[in-house]
């Protein structure tokens, strides 16, 4: 099973090897730029051209959360492994850490003078990865919002 994103505002389930669509989640009015499942396979989360972030139940077959904060479109996301955690990428500079439970964001990591462009949790960690369009890697303690 794959997800890919596009252009068309929807997330698609793929099946492989014979690349039947298993699923697809609409809600987003722009570009999708990021898709990942939550650890327990159960939940997805997407980023968009439309500067949010859903999480979506697989089994309820749509959007059960919006994580709205950021000023411009979002790039990536990801899990924590843990599952209780979604960081999130945006053009506007900033990285956030979402607490999934709250529906609430817990963070936002302020550092980079231009889009940041990938996030990443390290696994099992609380160190968080970026990179930026400004050609610059950050470390991130995702507790204390520190520079690493």
């Amino acid at each position: 099973i794959v997800v890919t994103g596009g252009d068309d505002h929807l997330w698609k389930m793929w099946a492989l090897p014979d690349g039947n669509i298993l699923m697809m989640g609409e809600g987003h009015t722009d570009w999708l730029s990021g898709c990942c499942f939550r650890p327990s396979g159960t939940q997805l989360v997407t980023s968009s051209g439309d500067t949010t972030v859903r999480i979506w139940e697989l089994s309820r077959r749509g959007c059960i959360l919006t994580l709205a904060g950021h000023a411009r479109a979002v790039r990536d996301c990801c899990w924590h492994s843990s599952g209780h955690l979604v960081a999130s990428a945006s053009m506007d500079g900033t990285g956030k850490i979402w607490d999934v439970a709250s529906e609430r964001c817990r963070h936002t990591l302020r550092g980079h003078e231009d889009s940041v462009n990938s996030i990443e949790f390290l696994p099992f960690s609380s160190t968080v990865l970026t990179s930026s369009a400004d050609k610059t890697l950050s470390l991130w303690d995702s507790r204390t919002v520190s520079r690493l």
